[in-house]
């Protein structure tokens, strides 16, 4: 619906819009994202897609056809983060057995 480089701020950088929950009375649109970087960039792209979110909710105004457009709110997706943190974990436990075996087959057990 709406292209990258659609809203011309630099504080937004790479996004990724993850999902989109809508209240029961369409009132309310909560848009989860994820983004590259630290901390630091993830508080910045925050507050740049706060002072986007009334020109996207035009946006969003002019493309949908309702009574009522519905409040845009941005949340980061923590989900992403969580599931890199799972992978590492399962990485990590691999790596442990891995070498486990490697010493059990140098010591001959």
């Amino acid at each position: 619906m709406l292209t990258r480089g659609a809203v011309h701020d630099p504080g937004i950088g790479f996004i990724t819009l993850t999902r989109v929950k809508v209240s029961p009375d369409l009132q309310l649109a909560r848009v989860y994202y994820s983004s590259l970087g630290d901390e630091k960039a993830r508080r910045d792209t925050a507050k740049a897609l706060e002072r986007a979110t009334p020109y996207l909710r035009r946006q969003v105004g002019s493309r949908v056809k309702l009574r009522r457009v519905p409040e845009l709110t941005f949340e980061f997706d923590e989900s992403i983060a969580h599931q890199d943190r799972v992978e590492q974990v399962l990485r990590d436990l691999h790596a442990e057995e891995d070498a486990r075996h490697k010493d059990d087959d140098a010591t001959g057990d």
